[in-house]
């Protein structure tokens, strides 16, 4: 199981990027979060930067696409192995950056790939 990167993490409990954060964990998965506001998810530190960043295979996007642009060099920068794009955060501008870097991207939800094994 490689290292997880909730991209757009909140702390707020009511928020998805949130509850990802838990099951993940749970699940034994390693989890690095990044957010607009720094703090601590389920033992999870919440990064303000990307810098310092590396050996990501999963990155989960929980991000609306208006606020993803600035951070497309920071994306592409990071190489994950894959990106999954979470309900509302759909980017077909992205898919085609991400597609010309060679990274696979998926058009899922990390919730519901985690309840049923297929994450």
């Amino acid at each position: 199981m490689g290292k997880t990167l909730v991209f757009g993490a909140s702390l707020n409990p009511s928020r998805y990027s949130n509850l990802a954060i838990k099951r993940l964990v749970e699940h034994g998965f390693e989890v690095v979060a990044f957010g607009l506001r720094a703090g601590m998810v389920h033992g999870i530190s919440i990064s303000t930067s990307l810098q310092g960043l590396d050996d990501i295979d999963t990155l989960t996007l929980y991000m609306n696409p208006q606020h993803q642009k600035i951070f497309y060099p920071e994306i592409l920068r990071l190489k994950p192995g894959r990106v999954i794009f979470n309900p509302g955060t759909e980017n077909p501008e992205l898919y085609r950056l991400l597609d010309k870097e060679g990274i696979p991207y998926e058009i899922a939800c990390t919730l519901v790939m985690l309840s049923m094994g297929q994450y």
